[in-house]
């Protein structure tokens, strides 16, 4: 079971670049810019690079699954609607712009 879940990349051409092992069972996903923005079942809320797939930070914990993403289109906040009903809205950037 450790093999589940797997983010994998290609190219546009179909050419296979990479893939990166997964803990949490994704539940959305956006690609916005270089980053891949991901939400998980088991509540977290993870920004890989679009090119590496490693974590651009440690992953935010919400406490309930995460049911969808969406990015801002001046990419300068995240909204993350949970299992609950409740939207988590989280500013993008440094602490200083936030």
């Amino acid at each position: 079971f450790q093999d589940k879940n797997a983010l994998h990349l290609y190219s546009v051409n179909g050419k296979y670049l990479g893939s990166e092992t997964l803990k949490e069972e994704v539940s959305d996903l956006c690609v916005t810019g270089e980053y891949i923005v991901m939400g998980s079942l088991q509540g977290f809320l993870s920004i890989r690079d679009l090119h590496s797939l490693s974590l651009s930070i440690s992953p935010l914990a919400m406490r309930l699954p995460i049911h969808c993403i969406s990015v801002t289109k001046e990419y300068s906040h995240i909204l993350v609607g949970l299992e609950d009903g409740k939207l988590i809205i989280v500013g993008v950037g440094k602490p200083a712009e936030v």
